[in-house]
């Protein structure tokens, strides 16, 4: 397992209207800073700049139309996030494996000391 987590691409999808961004961009295939701000209660403005970060991770690209930049998600870099996801799920569940383990330990000591009277004073 490398958990070789990017910062950036992180830093990115951890904003929430960059996540609804993506999700609308997935629906619909494709989408502009316009029609994306339609749908979001946020400016065209701030549509366009959670664009401009998204593309700069790699999340999406945006191509010229006409006036506007149409945007696409970039299916091979969320992979990427997903599998980084994916390591950093697991190694967190190994982690809390084992802080349960030597928690259940301890609790099976705690018992058995009591049990023995160990550690009780006459």
């Amino acid at each position: 397992m490398s958990l070789a987590v990017d910062d950036d691409l992180w830093s990115a999808i951890g904003d929430p209207t960059r996540r609804r961004l993506i999700d609308l961009l997935l629906s619909d295939g494709h989408g502009t800073a316009t029609s994306l701000s339609e749908r979001l209660p946020v400016t065209r403005q701030a549509v366009a700049k959670h664009l401009g970060v998204l593309d700069q991770a790699g999340l999406v690209h945006g191509t010229t139309a006409g006036r506007e930049k149409l945007y696409r998600v970039d299916q091979d870099q969320l992979a990427r996030a997903v599998g980084q996801l994916v390591e950093v799920g697991t190694a967190w569940d190994g982690r809390l494996g084992r802080i349960r383990r030597i928690a259940e330990r301890i609790q099976r000591e705690a018992g058995t000391a009591a049990d023995t009277g160990a550690g009780v004073e006459p």
